[in-house]
């Protein structure tokens, strides 16, 4: 079972690799790290390196797609080789998948029309501008497209998917395995619970990294 995670410059490294800790405990799961050029590739941060095995052309009908995100995500919004590679392989995989603002992404393609899906709560309004319906839920599963929300959501998104191809209980031995127990010293993880000015702090900090990702 071929499971593609693209990977491109600027990507949140924990989009890739929460789901990638997942779904790689499938059985038969074979992760495939493709992109555009093979090669390394520094994280949003600029402090990690991943590295894509193979190009796109490798991989061209994988069972799952697991799309991560990341501020590089807005620079692959306009036509090129990873918007037509996901446009082609999601018309024969299995499973059609994101991570934050992976689902831009997938909105760019096309994949997102008409569809409820979620993102990062930042790019809600990015993700409506690409024709699909936005939604705070952590995990949307829309027939063979599962999206979920920011960063650490991805496990979770990864945890449904196992339950779905293996059952829930294959699922919960996963989850056991990595001991996913979340616990947060904080109630700050969403723009519901965290306090207003940190919120907003927060966006306005996002608002500065994207301009400068764009530059």
């Amino acid at each position: 079972m071929d499971i593609a995670i693209p990977i491109f410059d600027r990507i949140t490294a924990l989009d890739a690799i929460g789901p990638y800790e997942v779904l790689s405990r499938l059985p038969g799961a074979r992760i495939r790290w493709v992109a555009i050029t093979p090669g390394p590739y520094r994280t949003d941060n600029r402090q990690l390196t991943l590295v894509a095995d193979e190009p796109l052309s490798a991989v061209p009908h994988p069972e799952i797609i697991m799309v991560p995100g990341g501020f590089g995500t807005r620079a692959l919004m306009t036509p090129n080789p990873l918007l037509d590679w996901l446009r082609a392989a999601h018309e024969t995989s299995e499973w059609t998948t994101s991570v934050c603002t992976g689902s831009l992404l997938l909105g760019a393609a096309g994949i997102l029309k008409g569809l409820e899906a979620t993102t990062h709560w930042a790019a809600l309004d990015t993700l409506a501008e690409l024709g699909a319906k936005p939604t705070l839920k952590r995990v949307v599963e829309q027939g063979k497209i599962i999206t979920a929300a920011g960063v650490s959501s991805g496990i979770d998104m990864g945890l449904v998917l196992a339950a779905r191809i293996a059952g829930d209980e294959y699922a919960q031995t996963i989850q056991l395995g990595i001991e996913y127990d979340p616990q947060p010293p904080f109630r700050a993880g969403s723009p519901e619970t965290a306090p207003p000015h940190i919120v907003a702090a927060l966006r306005e900090r996002t608002r500065a990294r994207l301009a400068q990702s764009r530059a």
